[in-house]
């Protein structure tokens, strides 16, 4: 598919162009929102929206990435903005540092079906899981994770840590192998 002329013909308000791009990217981003809310009611919300901004800000695209890449990151940081407007999430989208305690830097690679993984994910209270997937899945720095979601970068690989180390300990009570030697982005 040629992204440059689908953009082109977006920008020019042709409506198949438009279509395209939607349904070429809509389901491998639907996955983007869904791992960072806890429904796929919630997931279509941000998806729709997302490619409001898509459609919106199409003329700032520049044509020297890759537009799923844009397109990417313009999903993620409108998950971002639903959890922190969101009610639902506003409670467990808190990264207070009185409850922070220290935790192991183990390494694990684990060997178990991504789907079972992406679930084990999901049910990370929401701070966790936000940390966890933008660092872990979207490879932000703890810096950039920190300017995203407004705290510090301290606090960014602090409940990084922890969620991983609560997905091991969950691993860990079901059977789950884990090899300490592979690395896991720290």
């Amino acid at each position: 598919m040629d992204y440059n002329r689908l953009v082109k013909d977006c920008l020019k308000g042709l409506p198949e162009a438009q279509r395209q791009l939607y349904e070429h990217f809509a389901e491998s981003m639907l996955g983007v929102c869904y791992r960072y809310t806890k429904s796929v009611t919630d997931a279509e919300d941000v998806l729709q929206e997302g490619f409001i901004k898509i459609f919106r800000n199409l003329h700032q695209f520049k044509f020297e990435g890759e537009l799923g890449g844009w397109i990417r990151r313009i999903m993620v940081n409108t998950a971002l903005n639903y959890l922190k407007k969101n009610s639902r999430y506003q409670t467990e989208l808190s990264f207070t540092e009185t409850t922070l305690h220290p935790v192991s830097d183990d390494n694990p690679e684990v060997t178990l079906q991504a789907k079972d993984l992406a679930e084990l994910i999901r049910q990370l209270p929401a701070g966790y899981q936000t940390v966890f997937n933008l660092h872990a899945v979207e490879g932000f720095s703890h810096v950039e994770i920190g300017k995203m979601l407004g705290i510090n970068e301290g606090t960014s690989r602090s409940q990084y840590a922890r969620a991983r180390a609560l997905l091991i300990s969950w691993l860990k009570k079901t059977g789950v192998e884990i090899k300490k030697e592979s690395y896991v982005r720290p």
